[in-house]
């Protein structure tokens, strides 16, 4: 049975501040930045990339869709079963350790010999990802001051950013002037340099409090912690389900040839650095009411989509707006290391087990919507209604928190 806890007693759980000079906390948060950016090429490369993977394994790109859900499974199952495994670990090791696995994965995928293999080995490549960040999310905000810890994580979360701005459109073209292998081999690399800054940019904690995995899991079951994965499940599906059909709606709505789609991705990677950024800024103000900002601007931005797709540079403008509503994952990444308690670990690598989530539930309403005959529009719509019903989840929690902790742990 979910467990309400006290919401002080989580607070006060919150990481503690570890002293670093400035210059090696700077190196630090760059080091976990190239290792996020790492994970969002890898993550995203296979969109770019379908129809040469495709053509590459001698499968339809239906199938290659199949390899994408394979990824996302991988992170829903590995972020809180690494976590669990890798409790008693340092931080340090377990990031080490996370991001050599990752490289392995994707030196696996750029060697598959076949669609079965690919399947398996991009299940295996996405089992580290969700841990990553949330060890990552840990580290960031133990060698920070507390009113700057939003910031940390955003620094971190940015290298995801990024690699939609960058690291996909680059991972896309290697695979295209050369062979689509390329660009896992790529990954590959750029996660063992991670390895190698990590290793050499953060010395290891003599003074870290060891975590006991049967404690992390009794203090992950309570229900500040599923409230907030509930948002982030939920609430942040209308940004997926948006940007999964983005593609055709510039096509068959706006009407622009398939040149303009990279312009497009490039829009939304604009779109989500604002919003990263901007999410760690409005937490360190806001704390947990920066989610109902966000929702509340993102139930905006989605109903205006429909209206704005019609045009050039309105969809352009409003495509950059549905990028910022990334800013709910720095959010609530560190939200969720306030209220897990002793489960800091776990609650924040799970943050990417229930993105993950949104990202399967956002397509499949638009899929649904869409398939309705409600047009490619209609997944402004859909997404917006997600957004209401995080909101809705969002007031549940607020309401939870208010109760005295007495009558909470009752």
């Amino acid at each position: 049975m979910v467990s309400h806890g006290s919401p002080g007693a989580a607070a006060s759980a919150a990481p503690a501040t570890r002293v670093l000079p400035p210059r090696v906390v700077r190196l630090v948060l760059f080091a976990l930045g190239v290792g996020g950016f790492a994970i969002g090429t890898s993550e995203f490369a296979v969109m770019g990339l379908m129809p040469e993977i495709s053509r590459g394994l001698g499968i339809s790109e239906p199938q290659v869709g199949h390899v994408i859900s394979a990824y996302a499974l991988g992170v829903v199952v590995g972020a809180p079963l690494l976590a669990i495994l890798g409790a008693r670990l340092p931080r340090r090791t377990l990031l080490l350790a996370l991001m050599a696995f990752y490289a392995l994965g994707n030196l696996a995928s750029a060697l598959s010999p076949g669609y079965h293999a690919m399947l398996l080995f991009r299940f295996i490549a996405g089992l580290p990802h969700g841990a990553y960040f949330g060890v990552a999310a840990l580290v960031a905000a133990s060698i920070s001051p507390p009113g700057q810890r939003g910031r940390a994580v955003g620094q971190v979360m940015l290298g995801l950013s990024i690699a939609l701005l960058v690291g996909n459109p680059l991972a896309t073209w290697l695979g295209q002037v050369f062979e689509w292998r390329h660009a896992f081999g790529l990954v590959a690399l750029i996660a063992l340099l991670t390895v190698a800054m990590v290793a050499r940019a953060l010395p290891p904690d003599p003074d870290e409090p060891h975590q006991d995995p049967i404690r992390e899991l009794r203090d992950f079951n309570r229900k500040p912690v599923w409230l907030a994965l509930g948002i982030g499940a939920i609430g942040f599906s209308g940004m997926f389900c948006v940007f999964s059909y983005l593609a055709p709606t510039m096509t068959q709505v706006t009407g622009l040839p398939e040149s303009w789609i990279p312009f497009g991705l490039v829009a939304f990677g604009v779109g989500s650095i604002i919003g990263t950024l901007g999410g760690g800024l409005l937490y360190d103000r806001l704390r947990f009411r920066a989610v109902a900002v966000v929702l509340a601007w993102s139930v905006v931005v989605l109903l205006v989509f429909p209206l704005a797709a019609h045009a050039t540079w309105p969809l352009l403008l409003v495509v950059v707006a549905v990028g910022t509503m990334g800013a709910l994952a720095t959010v609530l990444q560190a939200h969720l290391m306030e209220v897990a308690a002793s489960a800091q670990t776990l609650a924040a690598a799970s943050n990417h087990s229930a993105f993950n989530a949104a990202n399967a539930l956002g397509p499949w309403l638009g899929g649904m919507a869409i398939s309705a005959g409600f047009g490619w529009t209609a997944t402004g719509y859909v997404g917006a209604a997600t957004a209401v019903i995080g909101l809705l989840v969002y007031a549940w929690a607020r309401r939870d928190a208010r109760v005295p902790a007495r009558a909470a742990a009752g």
